[in-house]
């Protein structure tokens, strides 16, 4: 590993650092990042991850600075290290009955249900008032850019859902899911526009395109 790329790891792990070093008891930091608030189409996905303490997967980041091709790469290596991970992921209907602001928490506790290892702490990228199941959480504004347990957590969020999302593209071509991922794009508003919604269509993003 070059030591640019060492030097930026170092300073992405220093949130976790500070944790384990002023709370010597504490074994297991999660790292809780979402994908998918913001599309038309498809769930959204949030992954849950405890990442070993002296983890250093070359090329983890927030999920939006690496190209899709590395996502991919990154993902396997991510789910080799993991301590343990889960994800949760939350359908277009119930973002449209909840809204998605509490899709996503709902996604948040599902993702940690499905720990095998239970937390110390949660660190969370920017949600708050979440039901962490009585674990201690600590939300953190552009948390997958600053800290290394959430970027991780990012990218596992971020290729399940682009995998869902590609499924998806087989089943209805016609919208380009597989280029867009559902994210209201000059293309996939036209195609709205010319066929209608799909079932996987959020009702509730979509009002101002049909």
């Amino acid at each position: 590993m070059k030591e640019k790329e060492e030097l930026r790891l170092v300073q992405l792990k220093k949130i976790e650092e500070n944790i384990y070093e002023k709370h010597p008891e504490i074994q297991y930091i999660c790292g809780i990042d979402e994908a998918g608030r913001g599309p038309l189409a498809g769930p959204v996905v949030v992954a849950s991850v405890i990442m070993p303490r002296n983890s250093m997967i070359e090329g983890v980041n927030d999920s939006k600075k690496v190209s899709e091709k590395k996502r991919e790469v990154l993902y396997e290596k991510i789910m080799e290290e993991a301590i343990s991970y889960g994800i949760g992921i939350i359908d277009q209907k119930e973002i449209d009955e909840i809204n998605i602001l509490e899709a996503t928490k709902k996604g948040l506790t599902t993702s940690l249900k499905e720990l095998s290892t239970k937390p110390d702490v949660i660190l969370v990228d920017a949600l708050k008032e979440i039901n962490t199941l009585e674990i201690p959480y600590q939300s953190i504004i552009k948390g997958d850019a600053l800290c290394y347990s959430i970027s991780a957590a990012s990218i596992l969020a971020k290729v399940t859902r682009d995998r869902i999302m590609r499924q998806w593209d087989e089943i209805y071509p016609q919208y380009g899911f597989e280029k867009h991922k559902g994210y209201g794009t000059q293309m996939h508003i036209e195609a709205i526009k010319e066929y209608g919604l799909c079932p996987i269509h959020r009702k509730s993003f979509t009002k101002n395109f049909i």
